[in-house]
């Protein structure tokens, strides 16, 4: 799973002029599912996600995380995430998992982020056609990808 990671004072996911999402301090999270993602990069990624020290403490410095500040968050699924660029112009989803595949990631992604922080999340909607706004935060934005955990 590729997953870009921003730290958001606000954001909001609109489909078909309905706002389906919106929060305010926390994070958006999209995030890219790949035909061998397994259980174990849920579980890795998010403890990763609620867990990231990239919230400022009280003396201005980058040390707390999203469930220590209770803040919100926002997944939202992106295919192109997985992209493939090496050759030529035109990008390539080969990695990108099916519907089939990511769909049940997709939700145990969810279910296992609300379990470690405690409360609902929310998000778009996988497949949808989705206008994703945000007010990014620092800004503060990591890349992570559980094929590559430096």
């Amino acid at each position: 799973m590729k997953a870009v990671i921003q730290r958001v004072s606000q954001a909001a996911v609109t489909i078909n002029d309905k706002k389906v999402a919106t929060i305010n301090q926390g994070l958006l999270v999209l995030i890219g599912i790949e035909q061998a993602d397994i259980a174990e990069d849920i579980t890795w990624l998010s403890n990763k996600i609620v867990n990231l020290r990239i919230f400022d403490d009280e003396n201005h410095v980058m040390n707390l995380s999203l469930k220590e500040i209770k803040g919100d968050l926002i997944l939202v699924s992106q295919f192109t995430l997985q992209a493939s660029t090496k050759k030529g112009n035109r990008p390539s989803y080969i990695k990108a998992a099916r519907p089939e595949i990511a769909i049940p990631i997709y939700e145990k992604l969810i279910l296992q982020l609300e379990d470690e922080l405690g409360k609902t999340i929310q998000t778009g909607i996988f497949g949808a056609d989705m206008k994703v706004t945000l007010i990014n935060d620092g800004p503060v934005t990591i890349l992570i990808d559980t094929k590559n955990k430096e």
